[in-house]
């Protein structure tokens, strides 16, 4: 398996690590009504959960640009490290959001959607 592929499964594990920080970080957790319950949710632990639905909605887009890169033969090497960094861009993100830190966070952010159409440039 690719270090690209490997990063997919990484990003697809992200949105439970996150998720489960924010239940961690709260009390009173209700399994019975978990959405609820989320909607109640207040700083660290809010942003930790909107952290989460950030990186499903990432995801897939992600996804197919390393499926898309790897099946029209682009370079390994550059797919690889352009994955790498669409991870290392997702966890930076993911820490700034659930910091507070607003503007940088959105910048990071920028990286990591770049990195996914660079992806697709790859396969061209």
């Amino acid at each position: 398996m690719t270090i690209a592929y490997w990063c997919v499964l990484f990003a697809a594990l992200m949105p439970y690590v996150l998720t489960g920080y924010a239940k961690t970080t709260a009390r009173g957790y209700d399994n019975r009504a978990p959405r609820d319950w989320q909607s109640r949710l207040e700083g660290r632990s809010a942003r930790a959960h909107w952290a989460h639905l950030n990186a499903f909605e990432a995801f897939p887009f992600f996804a197919a640009a390393v499926i898309i890169a790897h099946l029209a033969g682009g370079e390994q090497a550059a797919i690889d490290g352009i994955a790498l960094g669409f991870i290392a861009a997702r966890v930076a993100y993911s820490v700034l959001y659930i910091a507070g830190i607003a503007r940088m966070r959105s910048a990071v952010w920028a990286l990591g959607f770049f990195a996914t159409i660079a992806l697709f440039v790859i396969a061209t």
